[in-house]
């Protein structure tokens, strides 16, 4: 039997890909929950960069010489979402752990349960690899309401959360994994490179690790300065200063112990190559939009690099709504958008473009209720 919040509408708005720089606003039926399934009314949906690379025509999402497209389209796009339970399928009080009127979110990709990864409890890698807003079972946040599979890793959120920081879980949750991947140790010198969303979230992770100095890199004052008020010690402007010497001289010639790439550019990954110290920690985090070219010789014979990979926000999301909901994990300044669904296209491109915007949030009709 269904358990659901009044009455639903027929037909909800929902930012649909259909293919690169093809996303079109439309009606669509509002699905109902079957069985184990949650349905919520989405409060806020993030722009992610990976959105935005997505809506250029990335390899990643669409192909290449050497790999297949990831996306399955159309679909509804987004996966930094927040909501409302509406409605709940038979059994899905019971799986999640909700009521109807609870305030949810679903971790970004559903596991398949089957495959060799998910057998082994590495869900976060799973064959099938359903995640919100570019597969077809798993349509994202864009939209009026959306549904959560019965397979879903599913949250409750507090209602004190402010949407500007409930909106945030899912990047937070992939910084907070990145740091950890990092293994900071006390005293270590960590560069974060990148203070877009996702990189501010690991300075304000990195700072509760307490490194005996932490280091935002960004070609935006205006971000580095945002880096600062979350907890780096030092900013560095590459357009401004010789980044790998200004680390190398605090180092006394060493570099740095733990290098976090979040920049999505191949110069940032050649710069941490040459910043980080022998045997240290290199986190290679970013969504690229090309190819990176690099000396490999560095990577092994020269310095006997750890290279970690981090992907998605595996057992954190639950630290992060805790977190969050205590106050430790600093998140002020970085939303510095919201606009309703209709203007996701002007949303797409103020991501894209940078300069004015950190993250930008979009908020449907409804989700405002």
């Amino acid at each position: 039997m269904v358990s659901i919040h009044g009455e639903l509408p027929k037909t909800m708005k929902a930012v649909r890909c259909h293919g690169p720089e093809d996303y079109r606003l439309e009606e669509v039926g509002v699905p109902m929950p079957g069985p184990g399934e949650v349905l919520v009314r989405v409060e806020a949906c993030g722009i992610c960069a990976s959105d935005v690379k997505c809506f250029m025509g990335a390899p990643l999402f669409w192909g290449d010489a050497f790999r297949k497209g990831y996306v399955q389209a159309p679909v509804t796009a987004g996966h930094e979402f927040i909501g409302r339970v509406v409605a709940l399928g038979e059994g899905a009080a019971e799986r999640h752990g909700l009521k109807v009127g609870d305030r949810a979110i679903s971790e970004q990709i559903v596991p398949c349960g089957n495959c060799r990864y998910c057998r082994t409890g590495r869900y976060w890698l799973c064959l099938v690899h359903d995640i919100y807003g570019f597969h077809t079972y798993t349509h994202g946040g864009m939209a009026d309401y959306m549904l959560f599979p019965d397979r879903a890793l599913v949250y409750k959120v507090p209602d004190e959360l402010p949407v500007e920081k409930a909106a945030l879980i899912e990047p937070l949750a992939c910084s907070m994994h990145a740091v950890e991947r990092a293994q900071i140790q006390f005293g270590d010198v960590v560069v974060i490179a990148g203070a877009g969303p996702l990189g501010l979230g690991m300075i304000a992770c990195a700072r509760l690790k307490n490194p005996g100095c932490l280091i935002s890199v960004d070609k935006s004052d205006q971000r580095l300065q945002l880096a600062q008020n979350l907890g780096a010690d030092r900013i560095l402007n590459p357009d401004k200063t010789d980044v790998v010497q200004e680390i190398l001289d605090l180092t006394d010639g060493y570099g740095c112990d733990v290098y976090i790439e979040a920049t999505g550019h191949p110069d940032a990954v050649n710069q941490g190559l040459r910043a980080i110290r022998k045997g240290g920690n290199f986190v290679e985090f970013s969504v690229m939009k090309e190819p990176t070219t690099t000396d490999w010789t560095i990577i092994g014979d020269t310095k006997e690099l750890n290279i970690y990979g981090a992907h998605l926000g595996p057992g954190c999301y639950p630290k992060v709504i805790d977190y969050l909901n205590r106050g430790l994990l600093k998140t002020d300044g970085i939303v510095t958008h919201k606009l309703p669904l209709e203007r996701y296209l002007e949303g797409f491109r103020m991501v894209q473009a940078g300069r004015e915007s950190i993250k930008v949030l979009l908020q449907p009709s409804d989700g405002t209720k």
